[in-house]
């Protein structure tokens, strides 16, 4: 192997899949490779999925990957995986999973999060908008209270990110980067909250977390021998410490300094932006110190359902195709459409609402139906309620004095013109698309060549490997009608949300 054939791997696992992503140290892309895994649905509002199901989608990943690459295996000097935030993992004393893993859209653990948030304990500094059902401790506490059997059996606790690199390396690590920004980690104010955690009923809990807590981009060793037989990759390459999905495509849009924003989409949306100026904000979450890059911290405020309507709106109303192409032909239809759907309004709350009203009892709506109305209009209305979940969390942050000039954007909405100008208009800022759109894979091949030694650090790194394609400006003549519309949705949220909390009442009476 010579620097000029030398190759790293990032490897992302989805809410859908696992995608494996080649790259070479310049940045340019050799070959990728996707693998599918199912989701269960077992009760409303819960999700679940077997982390038996990531491993073997992850290994087809890579050998397609390295397959389409055309590269040797002797080549890959290290690979890194990221996965979705906050979907648990219950390792026995074996490290084998208990079950399945609760995924991260899950809300089972809404009234464990609740009761969190009214010890207005000083650990929750950084989540002014309130505890989410989403993370990590609730859902060991909806364990600990509603499965006793389970937790007791449970030895530790990790993410799936975690869970990856146990499967590829052969050790049981946690990393900095979901600690801090789920855990309520802190590695410059003491490490874990012990108190609070008795406060929640959870005393000593962090001793069933992995003690070695490791920075985004730390070497975690040799890839291990089960791994190299199922991968098909060498013993010299080296696997590097991941982390939560979005936060990992923050080095693959080259959203490493103070300043810049990043807008991550797919089956939820998240926006991320670094600062070295911290300060509380209320609705969403941060500041996260040292959970990118050391000395910079991290705000953060989602969507939990986002481009995961689209889908289900595809797979359950979408018309056949004579092209192919169902999803191009969907958003045709409802680009045709004027905007505000017609006098049409929908809440994109389909799994609750993460930022910023941190409220998991909400549900999706539509309103303003009538006999003039086609499925066109309402796919209209949805995808402008997902544009408009956007625009309600840039509000909080410029409220806040957080400046947001721009946003580099990845995922999903990328592959869509229409998707992309309806944001930059309903925000009326600019979006920076990239060379290479798939970035939280290209952000883990990007994490492991720091992790290599190739490159210094994440900003380093990401500034030699990637480049911008193209920045779409907001439409002027857009805006007011736009601002018409985000009004209404924020009026609909308000006159909705009783009825809405009304509902999730009757729905946990029922189980």
């Amino acid at each position: 192997m010579t620097r000029s054939s030398a190759c790293v791997i990032g490897l992302d696992c989805g809410t859908g899949g696992a995608r494996a992503l080649v790259s070479d140290l310049s940045g340019r892309v050799l070959g990728q490779a996707t693998a599918e895994y199912a989701t269960h649905f077992p009760r409303p509002g819960w999700a679940e999925q077997s982390p038996e199901d990531w491993w073997t989608a992850a290994v087809a990943a890579i050998r397609g990957a390295v397959a389409a690459a055309g590269v040797s295996p002797t080549d890959v000097v290290a690979i890194s995986a990221d996965g979705t935030s906050s979907t648990l993992v219950a390792l026995d004393d074996g490290l084998r999973p208990i079950g399945p893993a609760i995924l991260w859209m899950d809300n089972r653990a809404s009234a464990q999060a609740r009761r969190m948030t009214a010890t207005e304990d000083p650990a929750l500094r950084r989540c002014r908008a309130g505890v989410s059902s989403e993370w990590m401790l609730p859902r060991i506490l909806w364990l600990a209270e509603r499965r006793p059997a389970e937790f007791e059996r449970t030895r530790w606790f990790v993410e799936m990110a975690d869970y990856l690199t146990l499967r590829l390396s052969g050790r049981l690590t946690l990393g900095h980067n979901q600690a801090t920004n789920r855990w309520f980690f802190d590695g410059r104010a003491g490490g874990w909250p012990k108190a609070f955690f008795a406060k929640i009923g959870l005393a000593g809990i962090d001793e069933r977390f992995p003690a070695e807590v490791l920075p985004l981009g730390s070497p975690v060793g040799p890839l291990g021998r089960e791994a190299q037989e199922a991968t098909g990759l060498s013993a010299t390459t080296r696997v590097v410490c991941g982390g939560t999905d979005a936060y990992v495509a923050m080095p693959g849009l080259d959203v490493c300094r103070p300043g810049k924003t990043a807008l991550i989409t797919g089956s939820s949306h998240l926006i991320l932006c670094q600062t070295d100026t911290p300060r509380e904000i209320a609705g969403l979450f941060g500041p996260h110190r040292d959970c990118v890059v050391p000395g910079l911290f991290v705000y953060e405020g989602g969507q939990v359902s986002s481009l995961s309507i689209v889908k289900w709106w595809h797979d359950h109303f979408a018309a056949a195709s004579r092209s192919g192409d169902v999803y191009g032909e969907m958003m045709r239809a409802a680009a045709e459409v004027r905007i505000g759907a017609d006098g049409l309004v929908a809440l994109d709350f389909w799994q609750g609402n993460r930022n910023p009203y941190t409220d998991y009892d909400l549900q999706g709506a539509i309103w303003g139906l009538t006999l003039r109305h086609t499925p066109a209009h309402m796919l209209r209305a949805l995808v402008e309620s997902i544009a408009f979940g956007t625009r309600n969390i840039l509000a909080a942050l410029t409220g806040a004095g957080v400046p947001v000039t721009d946003m580099t954007v990845c995922g999903g909405a990328a592959r869509s013109r229409f998707l992309l100008q309806m944001h930059a208009d309903t925000t009326g800022i600019p979006i920076v698309v990239p060379t290479v759109t798939e970035a939280t894979a290209f952000g883990s091949a990007i994490v492991a060549a720091v992790g290599a030694g190739v490159y210094a650090g994440l900003a380093e790194a990401a500034d030699a490997m990637v480049s911008i394609a193209e920045t779409i400006d907001p439409d002027p003549t857009t805006r007011e009608a736009y601002e018409e519309g985000f009004d209404t949705y924020r009026a609909t949220h308000a006159a909705l949300a009783p009825l809405m909390h009304r509902m999730a009442e009757r729905r946990v009476a029922r189980h």
